[in-house]
């Protein structure tokens, strides 16, 4: 069975800039996979490329065999079956929570409002915000913002989540509510490529653990093996200052 994503040679440049050098990667259905590296190795950047959100130089990125980059890719179904959740909470500042929620599900999939909201409520019930529901973005701290973040993402029923440092804008004591959710979601079976710099957080919920410098996957393997055997001196070298920082 083919992988549900598949990056093959991706390469992504700003200006005279490389910022990605020729990535390969695959994903399985159910599948989490946290991308780790120091800040400016390409995290980002590659969760923004396989969302369509910058354009690729070379390559090709499929998801379930259709390619999701390049001319003449259908946007729409990608927003569809690619959710994005960003470090910056993105929400928009002028709508509830729930309007919040419910913007893309009617939008992009022509659901009535009632129907909407009905699917918008169990997952506000989930983090305990639905008592939040007519409340703006203002009015919550930021782990209530980055929960309503996920939820929206999760409205739209996606086929793969990307996460992209979802806990580096929160107060450390933010930090453990936003983590549970997304520990949830990947024990129910939802296919996460998440960059992180929690380094136990992403020891404790990946199937695999890939190391970025530069642009390039230097390593990829199951998270014992990255954190307590890395084979490139890169990884290590990175392991090395991580555990000097005290964060694994």
């Amino acid at each position: 069975m083919s992988a549900l994503l598949e990056l093959t040679g991706v390469e992504k440049s700003f200006g005279s800039a490389p910022v990605l050098r020729g990535v390969d990667l695959e994903l399985d259905e159910h599948e989490v996979v946290c991308l780790i590296g120091a800040s400016g190795s390409g995290k980002s950047t590659l969760l923004r490329c396989i969302n369509a959100l910058e354009p690729i130089d070379r390559g090709t990125i499929r998801l379930d065999g259709a390619a999701i980059a390049g001319r003449g890719v259908d946007l729409n179904r990608l927003r569809r079956e690619v959710g994005i959740v960003f470090q910056s909470f993105n929400l928009f500042p002028h709508m509830s929570v729930l309007r919040n929620v419910t913007l893309a599900p009617r939008e992009a999939l022509g659901m009535s409002k009632a129907d909407a909201v009905a699917r918008a409520r169990p997952l506000l019930e989930r983090i305990g915000l639905w008592d939040k529901r007519d409340a703006y973005p203002d009015r919550l701290s930021g782990g209530q913002q980055q929960r309503v973040a996920i939820v929206r993402a999760l409205a739209m029923q996606p086929k793969l989540m990307l996460l992209d440092e979802v806990t580096s804008a929160l107060d450390p004591e933010l930090v453990a509510e936003v983590l549970e959710i997304v520990r949830e979601l990947a024990a129910e079976g939802m296919t996460m490529l998440i960059a992180t710099h929690e380094m136990s957080f992403a020891r404790d919920i990946a199937h695999r653990v890939c190391f970025l410098d530069a642009g390039q996957i230097l390593e990829q393997g199951p998270p014992e093996q990255i954190f307590t055997a890395p084979q490139h001196p890169r990884t290590a070298a990175f392991l090395r200052r991580v555990i000097a920082a005290g964060r694994l």
